[in-house]
């Protein structure tokens, strides 16, 4: 659901990016206040994790689309939503940077439309109310389904209405909206299927490495069948594997988003003018080393293996050291 540049004006594309900043502002407050350092290294693991895991597209059956996980509501449910929040907006950041993946001038667009829901709506009115009396695997998958179609949609009616408000005569809001909600609909129910896979796994690896799991002292939690640091390890090798192997079994079919554009437009690409458009593209020319997760000018797989795991480790260094920089964990007198 990576906008593009030339689906926001300026103006929607600026306004997005005040709330967004806006979001993370607060995120980083109440990160600083948890003072949580045992997050870091799950911020870092966890967002290498969702980065290769959006690389692996897979086919909505008999519809010609393709969907990938937003990651939102996975973050959250282990890291909470603001320290969840804030490893999305590194996961994305890479990718328009480093991978083109999604427009600059619509960065802030991305963060709101597929981390704001996943991490505060789906954290605090699914995860949470549902976790309230303790987790059981019933439980997790239930609110990872429930959570990850309810903010899809919401994620894919902001796509529509930030088009709608930029003015994109070539995609009509009632015809728009009525094509990108079903198909991401779709997509949600496959994404919480895999979403509540990984926590299922995790509750019964570390269980206290879900957000609020055992933070009730009336809940007794199990210690889990593996330790803290096999735990993460798993997930770290999860990750690789991911972005370095599987991810050349990606489906080669467009995304929800760029499939609703070419039933409604008749493409998926749509062209922009103006001084914001052209400084944007000129800085993500600059920094895109592996333009759409390939070696430039080449077609060889062997790039997107490289985009993967690279990616992957670009993400943990980004959150790792953000957790450093922005002095977000202090040592506790």
């Amino acid at each position: 659901m990576h906008m593009a540049d030339a689906l926001v004006t300026p103006a929607v594309a600026g306004t997005m990016y005040v709330l967004s900043t806006g979001a993370a502002a607060v995120s980083v407050k109440k990160v600083r206040e948890e003072n949580d350092p045992k997050k870091i290294p799950v911020m870092g693991v966890m967002g290498a994790f969702v980065f290769a895991t959006q690389m692996l597209n897979f086919t909505i059956p008999g519809t010609g689309s393709s969907g990938h996980l937003c990651g939102g509501m996975m973050l959250s449910a282990m890291l909470g939503p603001f320290a969840g929040f804030l490893t999305m907006i590194g996961v994305l950041l890479v990718q328009c940077l480093l991978f083109a993946d999604g427009g600059l001038l619509a960065l802030g667009c991305n963060i709101w439309n597929m981390a704001f829901y996943g991490c505060f709506i789906g954290s605090l009115l699914i995860w949470k109310p549902i976790m309230k009396k303790g987790a059981s695997r019933g439980k997790i998958i239930a609110a990872s389904v429930i959570g990850c179609i309810l903010t899809l949609q919401l994620g894919a009616f902001s796509v529509t209405l930030e088009t709608l408000l930029s003015g994109v005569t070539e995609l009509p809001f009632s015809v728009f909206v009525a094509t990108m909600q079903p198909i991401h609909l779709a997509i949600g129910l496959v994404e919480g299927l895999i979403t509540a896979a990984v926590l299922v796994f995790v509750h019964e690896a570390r269980p206290e490495l879900l957000w609020g799991i055992g933070s009730d002292s009336l809940e007794k939690v199990n210690e889990g069948k593996l330790s803290y640091k096999k735990t993460i390890i798993a997930l770290a090798v999860a990750a690789l594997i991911c972005g370095g192997g599987i991810s050349l079994a990606a489906s080669a079919f467009p995304d929800g988003l760029e499939w609703s554009m070419e039933k409604v437009a008749g493409t998926s690409e749509l062209e922009a003018e103006g001084s914001a458009y052209e400084t944007a593209a000129n800085i993500q020319d600059t920094t895109a080393l592996l333009p759409d997760y390939a070696f430039k000018n080449s077609e060889s797989v062997a790039g997107t293996s490289f985009s993967g795991i690279v990616g992957s480790l670009v993400v943990v260094a980004v959150a790792v050291g953000a957790c450093y920089a922005f002095r977000f964990f202090k040592k506790k007198a």
